[in-house]
């Protein structure tokens, strides 16, 4: 007896379990049926979020924190439009993420005639934000559709990759599929490592800049920058890294005292960073630390090619760490490290200001009441604060949205992520009452799931730091006042734990590790209320 023949739904399925996905983030719709007949016979976990835009933002901190890619289905038109903006928000940060979407029928397409869920085109609309956007047409098309989507998982710079099925293609019959074809970033050059070597052993004060392209060469890392003597300093995905480690630098590279340690290095070596603006010029004052010698390692040719370097080497950090240390000398030129550290530190959290201390002082209280936790964050102040100086425990467990692409409403989908990534760590969303409003209905998909995740909201009862930069400028501030919902009511609907409490850290602490049972949990911390006259005498610097 033979076995049935497969449809290209059920084939494409298991394409995805043949390269090692475990799990799918998705909302079914008419458009992608034929997919789902393959999910339910695979295998594959299923995770509903409340909207699309959830799914892509779950796939998203699931990328993140497994280091595999998110996928996420989604019915045509208004399913993939929702889906753009996590899309994106995975490209400005370099997350692997795949989006399979449906298709109206190969017939109408391009027609307007007014079909259910009709873009004029949606192919090409998602080509503007995917890395690379795959359409099958036919059987055929199915197998090198899958290698080229997964190809920038493993070769490049990772980001969201696209692949759409019509509605009358899904269900025909496919034809069998190769094995997965895994592509590999082509080696590192033996003579740019040794160059690398041989100034990096010369150089009395070096500087090491982290990335979030190094975020899993943390051992790598830290024996580099002994042997060096070399300050290292972490932008915001980069941290957690060096944690309370006496050469590192848990700081942004826009703070000035941050910016004097670069431009007083001799050679500095940066590691999977893409000089982001919102990492190194974040005040948008128009000007770049000044480095004298950079040597620039990046995955993607491309974004060497953006800034000059003394060296620019195509290669993937951790990688490429381990051979520069294994090329290095016992003894270095270096000295003084520890001590460039220590005065940078000091000075970058002075620089900070009052108010972003204490925010930092909250963030280091939860981060002691629950050790080695997953931090999550949306645009609020507590994750600008941190951004701009903030040591975490876990490599890859500080991420947020506050930085590039800064899409609103992120936090809450992408701590589910994570924690379906990591069952057995814990997990902290950290949102504002504003952002919170932009997805807060996905904590249900943290109750069906069962998730231990505590959502942290901080409310200011409005955007505050959107009202400063309209007051800063002379704007009369209108719509910055947003009403929050009752958290607390909201709670209890969802039927889950709430807590309030004030923003005194001891307070917050006490909140996070208290034992409320399994499952999500919201905690509420009482901010002060946006007020123009008190926020003219505060000094800090804002966003």
């Amino acid at each position: 007896m033979t076995d049935p023949v497969k449809t290209i739904g059920e084939t494409l399925v298991d394409g995805l379990k043949a390269r090692d996905v475990t799990c799918v983030f998705g909302i079914p719709g008419v458009h992608t049926v034929e997919l789902y007949r393959g999910v339910a016979a695979s295998g594959i976990r299923h995770v509903t979020p409340r909207h699309e835009q959830g799914a892509g933002f779950m796939a998203d901190g699931y990328a993140r924190v497994s280091g595999k890619p998110g996928v996420a289905f989604v019915i045509t038109g208004p399913g993939l439009t929702n889906t753009l903006t996590p899309m994106a928000q995975a490209r400005a940060d370099s997350v692997p993420m795949l989006v399979v979407s449906g298709a109206n029928a190969q017939s109408s397409l391009g027609k307007g005639m007014g079909h259910l869920h009709e873009l004029p085109d949606q192919h090409a609309l998602a080509q503007t934000v995917a890395l690379t956007s795959q359409h099958i047409a036919k059987a055929e098309e199915l197998d090198p559709a899958l290698n080229k989507a997964f190809s920038p998982f493993s070769s490049g710079r990772p980001g969201p990759t696209h692949i759409q099925i019509p509605l009358d293609v899904a269900g025909s019959a496919a034809t069998g599929l190769s094995a997965p074809k895994v592509t590999e970033a082509p080696p590192v050059e033996v003579a740019l490592v040794q160059q690398a070597a041989r100034l990096l052993a010369a150089a009395k004060h070096p500087v090491i800049l982290a990335g979030g392209g190094a975020k899993r060469a943390g051992e790598a890392l830290r024996a580099l920058a002994e042997r060096l003597d070399a300050p290292v300093v972490q932008t915001a995905n980069a941290r957690g890294l060096m944690y309370q480690h006496p050469l590192g630098v848990p700081a942004s590279p826009s703070l000035k005292a941050v910016r004097s340690l670069i431009e007083g290095a001799d050679v500095v070596l940066a590691l999977g960073s893409e000089f982001g603006p919102t990492d190194y010029d974040m005040y948008a004052t128009g000007e770049w630390p000044q480095m004298q010698q950079l040597i620039r390692v990046d995955i993607c040719d491309q974004q060497l090619d953006r800034h000059a370097a003394a060296l620019p080497i195509r290669a993937e950090a951790s990688g490429f760490a381990a051979e520069l240390l294994a090329a290095l000398p016992a003894e270095c030129a270096g000295s003084g490290g520890e001590a460039r550290a220590t005065e940078t530190r000091a000075a970058a959290f002075e620089e900070i200001g009052a108010d972003y201390r204490g925010q930092v002082a909250l963030l280091g209280a939860m981060r002691v009441a629950m050790p080695g936790s997953l931090m999550v964050g949306d645009s609020t102040q507590p994750i600008y604060a941190g951004n701009l100086f903030y040591d975490h425990d876990r490599p890859g467990g500080w991420f947020n949205a506050a930085t590039g692409y800064g899409a609103l409403g992120y936090a809450i989908p992408a701590a589910i992520g994570a924690a379906i990534a990591a069952p057995n760590r814990p997990v902290i969303c950290i949102v504002g009452d504003g952002g919170a409003q932009f997805s807060l209905p996905e904590v249900m998909t943290a109750v069906d799931e069962n998730l231990s995740i505590t959502f942290v909201i901080w409310n200011n009862q409005g955007y505050r730091e959107i009202a400063t930069s309209m007051e800063d400028v002379g704007v009369a501030v209108i719509g910055c006042d947003p009403t929050p919902p009752s958290f607390a009511a909201t709670a209890r609907s969802f039927g889950i734990p709430h807590v309030s409490v004030t923003t005194d850290p001891a307070d917050v602490a006490a909140a996070i590790a208290k034992n409320l049972g399994q499952g999500p949990r919201i905690v509420e911390v009482t901010a002060p209320v946006f007020s123009p006259a008190e926020d003219q005498a505060n000094e800090e610097p804002k966003f």
